[in-house]
């Protein structure tokens, strides 16, 4: 089941093309991730489907339906800078949000114990740091218990240890059901915590599906790489080509880049150089990164 489709979505702004017939599936139950460079269009995608902004063109469906309040309500939000009162507490602070959502404050100290602030409810919001101030943002999104949330950036501007924290979170609330939809730049936390992505630059979609679809996208599916090493590098380039399930061997600078057949193991590896006198002392099979897979896509880093 989805829980939203876009139809050739567009937004344009005078000369400016900020999303282009952007065609996405969110399923049920997912951590999606929509990926891109500053600047590639991921804050007006979530713009539009949370309908603060209007699409220029295209369509978008929330569980199959036209957006509109009853299902915005079921989808908790956090697409800019958490917006709190400084000198107030964090109970007080969302005893606010939940007044101006319709919420019944009742529901503040589950919220509280999901971001781990409860024992800091009576503090004012100044004295967090930047990443219980954000855990108190998705606080604010979590009343009323929404099926869907949607973060923009949800770990810009933190710390290591805010990342962490921020990470831990989006995985907990997925475990609880949560779907989640994540805008980020930042291609290590979308793979840490990502079942899908989409990958999106110049507001067009570049790559979109399973972490694992994007990341193996057009690789053949019977080969893999692996790196080895040994104390004489001469010869291990030497024995190599005997090697059953090699289709070549490239001499790095300090290991060999063997390219295989997927169905050879690195226990058929080690016995085939030991049995040839040569002792393996590094050994490890290769997967592609998000990282080197975005910029094999973008070919940048910002679209600004």
């Amino acid at each position: 089941m989805s829980i939203l489709t876009t139809s050739e979505l567009s937004k344009r702004y005078k000369t400016v093309q900020a999303l282009n017939l952007v065609n996405i599936t969110i399923p049920k139950g997912c951590v999606y991730g929509i990926l891109g460079p500053n600047g590639s269009g991921k804050t007006t995608l979530l713009g539009i489907v949370m309908d603060v902004l209007k699409a220029t063109s295209g369509a978008y469906l929330w569980n199959g339906q036209p957006g509109s309040d009853a299902q915005r309500k079921r989808i908790g939000t956090l697409l800019e800078t958490p917006n709190f009162y400084p000198y107030l507490s964090a109970e007080r602070n969302l005893e606010i949000a939940a007044a101006i959502k319709g919420y019944n404050k009742s529901d503040i100290p589950r919220v509280l114990k999901i971001v781990n602030l409860f024992e800091r409810k009576d503090s004012a919001f100044s004295t967090y740091s930047l990443g219980m101030k954000q855990r108190l943002a998705i606080a604010a999104a979590l009343l009323g218990d929404p099926e869907v949330l949607v973060f923009d950036e949800p770990t810009n501007g933190l710390d290591p240890a805010g990342i962490a924290e921020i990470r831990q979170l989006i995985l907990a609330l997925h475990t609880s059901g949560k779907t989640i939809i994540m805008a980020s730049h930042i291609l290590d936390e979308v793979e840490k915590v990502c079942t899908h992505v989409t990958i999106i630059q110049k507001g067009t979609i570049k790559a979109s599906g399973t972490v694992a679809e994007v990341l193996h996208a057009g690789e053949q599916q019977n080969e893999t790489l692996i790196e080895i090493a040994a104390g004489d590098l001469a010869q291990l380039q030497t024995v190599a080509p005997g090697l059953p399930g090699l289709k070549t061997a490239v001499l790095k600078q300090d290991f060999l880049l063997l390219h295989c057949t997927a169905t050879i193991t690195p226990e058929a590896i080690n016995k085939f150089f030991f049995e040839k006198g040569i002792i393996l002392s590094y050994l490890s099979i290769k997967k592609k990164n998000l990282e080197a897979r975005f910029l094999e896509i973008t070919g940048t880093t910002s679209d600004r």
